[in-house]
């Protein structure tokens, strides 16, 4: 281990990393892939009808767009790169270095597609006739278009995390980039993103245009109508995407759609899903035909379902490729599968960086209690539990054994048992990779920690420790089946 960890015992590092990414890909899909090629559309239409209320249309869409997406979307995708980094540093780590040239590419597109958004936006007003308005909407286009790039990259690298394919024998970028998830999934976001694009612009548009004017129910009933063209290719981009989603994912989908609890009625839960999307289609449709009976409130509702549809959608994603972060070769934990002999040989504390101190309660505790293993036991949460688990906040761990074990006394080694378990019990939980005597430290720390009941402070609030390996296990050879360098992508 080379990082201390990052830890935020309140709402927990996975949940950091959740409303950071599922706020960026809600912004990224209905305001900027989605949204510019439709803007660009509005620019062309007003152009060739020479009706110039669909340019002062596509400019207000497009201000709100270039304000949402450069504030909230920007701090948002570096968010992501921030998150990531401190969290799990060897999942964005591994990633990096098979997708470097693709990641490259990325950033180039980016900043083209930044510039180019600066130059429509900016420019608008100012290339309003003959071939200037032409050579705006083409800039229009090319926005879309760079928009739609910076998309197909990054899905790779969202279909690389599900399923690597061919890459875990090949380790080559075209293998990684050429995943079986990557074109199923992206021709599932392209209509979903243009699709969203279409709804949040009906929404805005009841607020841009009075009551009153005639053109109101003209362009609710053509923005509405690529609502209703994309649709279609969503539901059909949605089955493929589903199809070659690994079927040990699939069979996580229940648990993934809400929690444990709620496993039971997932029956129930798919038809609020159809409901939800038949209302969105039902409000487009109505909204073609006869613009002036729908009330404000249905574009709203329809804006907030599509969002909680999309925003789902990313939470089911990230949680049935559990218990890996990179399919097949990386665990939750952000170690690599191939290492699991090695630390169970030696166990995870001899093989990390640095340890973490306990706090004033845990160490008050400590003394109260005589476990000398404490101490070795917080390293070992922190090493293997920390990037999901917290210790009294969100996802708590010490409510999920008292969930299992009750709320009286615990012991030790039946925690320690549990533990080496529950891989096979919970499939989405990676499997413990220390030793034994770690097991048992961990059971000494969380029972300590549950009667303390005091939060597990970070790295960035204890502090961290050196933790040099003992000679002893520096000179032991590594076992075969777990080179720690030879493999690394």
């Amino acid at each position: 281990m080379d990082f201390p960890i990052f830890h935020a015992d309140l709402i927990g590092n996975r949940a950091i990393i959740a409303v950071i990414a599922t706020l960026h890909v809600l912004i990224n899909h209905g305001l900027a892939v989605g949204m510019m090629p439709l803007i660009a559309a509005i620019e062309w239409h007003g152009h060739r009808t020479s009706d110039r209320r669909w340019d002062q249309l596509g400019y207000k869409l497009l201000f709100c767009a270039f304000l949402v997406t450069t504030t909230v979307g920007a701090l948002t995708g570096v968010g992501i790169w921030l998150s990531a980094s401190l969290i799990n540093p060897y999942a964005i780590g591994s990633l990096i270095r098979v997708f470097f040239w693709a990641w490259f590419t990325e950033w180039l597109v980016f900043i083209t597609e930044v510039c180019l958004i600066l130059a429509y936006f900016l420019t608008w007003k100012k290339w309003t006739a003959g071939a200037a308005k032409t050579r705006h909407i083409r800039l229009g286009a090319a926005l879309g278009l760079f928009s739609w790039i910076t998309m197909a990259i990054i899905v790779s690298i969202l279909g690389f995390m599900m399923d690597p394919g061919n890459w875990l024998s090949e380790h080559t970028l075209f293998a990684g980039f050429t995943n079986p998830i990557y074109l199923p999934q992206l021709a599932f976001r392209t209509p979903l993103a243009l699709t969203m694009a279409g709804v949040v612009a009906s929404f805005l548009a009841i607020f841009f245009i009075a009551r009153a004017d005639p053109f109101r129910a003209q362009a609710l009933r053509a923005l509405n109508l690529w609502t209703l063209f994309w649709a279609p290719f969503t539901l059909a981009g949605g089955w493929w995407y589903m199809s070659v989603v690994p079927e040990t994912m699939r069979e996580r989908v229940g648990t993934a759609l809400l929690t444990l609890q709620f496993e039971s009625w997932q029956s129930d839960f798919y038809a609020i899903v159809i409901g939800t999307v038949a209302f969105i289609y039902l409000i487009a449709q109505i909204s073609v035909l006869r613009p002036t009976w729908v009330p404000r409130a249905a574009y709203l509702v329809a804006l907030l379902a599509i969002t909680w549809l999309t925003g789902h959608f990313e939470r089911v994603r990230e949680f049935v490729r559990k218990p890996y972060v990179i399919g097949q070769y990386m665990y939750a934990n952000g170690i690599r599968a191939d290492d699991y002999p090695l630390l169970k040989r030696d166990g995870v504390i001899a093989h990390s960086t640095y340890t973490y101190p306990l706090s004033d309660a845990e160490k008050a505790g400590l003394a109260a209690s005589g476990h000398e293993q404490v101490q070795r036991g917080k390293d070992v949460f922190m090493i293997t539990c920390s990037r999901c688990h917290t210790g009294s906040g969100v996802n708590s761990v010490i409510t999920q054994f008292e969930r299992l074990f009750g709320s009286g006394a615990w012991d030790r080694k039946l925690l320690a048992d549990y533990t080496t378990t529950m891989h096979d019990l919970r499939t989405y939980m990676p499997p413990f990779p220390g030793t034994q005597d770690e097991l048992l430290a961990l059971s000494d720390y969380l029972i300590q920690l549950r009667t303390t009941g005091a939060a597990v402070p970070g790295a960035q609030q204890a502090g961290v420790g050196a933790n040099p390996p003992a000679a002893t296990v520096a000179a032991r050879p590594r076992p075969q089946s777990a080179p720690m360098t030879e493999r690394r992508p």
